[in-house]
């Protein structure tokens, strides 16, 4: 349970779905109830076949490249940290240009929610907990996910502009957190391979 905990926590950030709730709301402006549904089953399914594709294929890639699981670690860590530390400086998530038609798997499903912070999430976390827990923990994102955008009009009334981007701020504060355990395990792993080597 700890372990499934902690790969939930960690998607959850990298998702942050209250993060890119105000951009959900200017992509989806005017959009009907019916139409709003359709753009969120089309982001979230979206979302999930892109990151089982590459959860599924990313380490058999990074097999063939030579990368360990404590070099994806560190490198993964020090971009989750950039990332972080990047949306902590920004003033607001940037705008993005889209087609009506596509706008839930373009930019919603990817690469607002299934971007580089969950990919790289996910591959660091079937190195420490397997692929069950991971895959569990990013469906049940995901699912969470899509309910926060199909209420967005409330929780975005509820929280206002300026309580959306605390709580984005708190999450990546927590990512960048969660960004140097990850560098620090990684160099660890690395220090213990060259040890055995």
């Amino acid at each position: 349970m700890t372990e499934f905990f902690i790969c939930f926590i960690a998607i959850f950030i990298a998702v942050d779905p209250i993060g890119v709730l105000p951009l959900f709301m200017s992509l989806t402006a005017g959009a009907g109830s019916a139409r709003l549904k359709r753009i969120v089953f089309q982001s979230i399914t979206t979302a999930l076949a892109v990151s089982l594709i590459f959860l599924f294929t990313g380490k058999f890639i990074l097999k063939y490249l030579g990368v360990s699981v404590g070099d994806f670690m560190i490198a993964g860590g020090v971009l989750l940290f950039i990332f972080s530390i990047s949306d902590l400086l920004a003033v607001d998530k940037r705008e993005l240009a889209t087609d009506p038609e596509s706008v839930g798997a373009v930019p919603i499903g990817v690469p607002l929610v299934a971007g580089p912070a969950l990919f790289t999430t996910m591959i660091i976390l079937v190195g420490q907990h397997g692929y069950l827990l991971t895959v569990t923990a990013t469906v049940v994102n995901l699912v969470i996910t899509g309910a926060v955008f199909i209420l967005s009009r409330r929780i975005y009334k509820f929280l206002g502009h300026n309580g959306s981007k605390t709580v984005s701020k708190i999450a990546n504060l927590l990512l960048a957190a969660i960004a140097v355990m990850m560098v620090r395990k990684g160099i660890l792993s690395v220090l213990t391979e060259m040890h055995l080597g």
